[in-house]
């Protein structure tokens, strides 16, 4: 969607090369001839940028900006001065503005590079507030979509062991997100501000996995010039996080074991007995039972390991957190790109919901990044998913629980009633019905336009 602005200016040659000017850089522009029309369109709609004339009859500049920063505080200012008068334009930036002009400018390209620069320091603060956001909700198990009962289940189980100091071991499919578990059970435990430390046991090769997990002395083998503290010393009274832990071979299964069941260990290479005091969360995409029955896994660690065992579903089996999902990951890319998140029209919600998503939540995200990257405009379509995805079918055993949306109707019909509803709760007040709705009143006033619904509300 294209950033609107608000060109207010009474004189009318003026307010046309401005227009002109910005509308051919690719803006949607409105014009207000005064002051005074101009408080009547910020009441009416928001607007990403106001660029205001200071010296107006009856209602001046420096009351237009008053305006914007009492009522519309995330839209930015710029005001247009005549030479010779910048110290009101000086005045008017102390009092929020962001940037000012002098009459007469130079040419386009200096008007528009004057409001580029301005809504770009706009989309950069909103994306350092999103970011904020984001870092204030992801710990813990608030960060976690969970509008499946499924999910809901799993997130309970966690929860609950949280704030205990109990082995846990997760189980599920890759990509099904049992690293974002392990985090949110060890900021929602006893010592959330303790290091977290995570090890993937399939990513090393087994005779350097040792020094990984219990450090090395200086001289212990080739290569070790100094000591080095391995993952269990870094983890103190912490949380170590073994990630693909049935990928450990025989010998170090050993090793571990004795670790969960004495708590001590020594660094390869010596000889002083060290003690650890982290708390283990282990994660799996095998079936360890299965492979203990087989005698390719320790029973014994298998039982230390399952203390509380919590198995993560697959996104096919979740099918009501693959909307919220994907709404979610295109919010954080697009805060990632500082670009507006796509919209997920209904056909595409349509394929998401229906495709069996073998990769999980990762396939998901790479789709929805693949679909970002290709996108033209600012609705995600069909044409931007993967072939597999628009030839998937639905899946064979749907969640009973997830809404039917043949029966519900579609994305933009619940939108058009949800906006209908607010609207006649609020007496036909748009920007009232904006706040119950919990968007922007210009987001409310582009769905009525595009609905055909304008006259709602006036």
């Amino acid at each position: 969607m294209r950033e609107t602005i608000l060109v207010v200016e009474d004189q009318a040659g003026m307010r046309s090369f401005l227009v002109t000017a910005l509308d051919a850089a690719g803006f949607e522009v409105e014009e207000a001839g005064d002051g005074k029309a101009a408080l009547a369109a910020l009441n009416k709609s928001d607007f990403d940028l106001v660029l205001t004339d200071l010296k107006m009859p009856e209602v001046g500049g420096m009351e237009v900006l008053d305006h914007v920063r009492r009522e519309s505080p995330d839209t930015v200012v710029i005001v247009l001065t005549a030479f010779g008068t910048i110290e009101v334009a000086v005045q008017a930036m102390r009092q929020g503005a962001a940037d000012f002009l002098t009459k007469p400018i130079e040419s386009p390209e200096v008007l528009v590079l004057s409001v580029e620069r301005a809504l770009r320091e706009r989309r950069l603060r909103q994306d350092n507030e999103r970011l904020r956001r984001d870092e204030d909700i992801s710990p813990g198990f608030d960060g976690i979509v969970q509008a499946d009962p499924r999910t809901k289940e799993a997130v309970r189980l966690a929860n609950a062991v949280a704030g205990t100091r109990s082995t846990v071991l997760l189980t599920g499919e890759s990509g099904t997100g049992k690293d974002v578990f392990a985090r949110a059970i060890h900021k929602a435990g006893p010592a959330p501000d303790s290091p977290f430390v995570a090890v993937n046991c399939a990513a090393l090769p087994s005779d350097l996995l040792e020094s990984e997990f219990f450090g090395h002395e200086k001289g212990a083998f080739t290569g070790a010039s100094s000591r080095r503290l391995g993952r269990f010393e870094l983890a103190r009274d912490g949380t170590l996080f073994l990630d693909e832990v049935a990928e450990l071979a025989p010998p170090l299964q050993a090793k571990l074991l004795r670790v969960l069941q004495e708590g001590t260990f020594e660094r390869v290479g010596g000889s002083n007995t060290l003690t650890s005091g982290a708390r283990i969360v282990a994660a799996t995409n095998r079936d360890l039972a299965h492979m203990t029955e087989s005698g390719r896994f320790r029973s014994d660690l298998y039982y230390r390991l399952s203390v509380f065992p919590i198995e993560l579903p697959a996104l096919r089996d979740r099918p009501a957190d693959i909307i919220p999902l994907a709404l979610n990951i295109l919010a954080r890319l697009a805060a990632r790109s500082g670009a507006a998140p796509l919209r997920l029209s209904d056909s595409a919600a349509k394929l998401l919901k229906a495709y069996r998503w073998p990769g999980n939540v990762r396939e998901l995200a790479n789709v929805l990044e693949r679909a970002t990257i290709l996108a033209r405009d600012d609705d995600l379509v069909p044409e931007l998913l993967p072939q597999e995805v628009r030839d998937g079918k639905a899946s064979e055993e749907p969640d009973p629980a997830a809404p039917d949306l043949a029966e519900i109707g579609s994305l933009r019909d619940l939108e058009r009633q949800a906006v209908v509803a607010a609207l006649a709760a609020e007496d036909g007040n748009r920007r009232r019905a904006a706040r119950r709705l919990g968007i922007s009143l210009r987001t409310l006033q582009y769905r009525l336009k595009q609905w055909g619904m304008t006259r709602l509300g006036e």
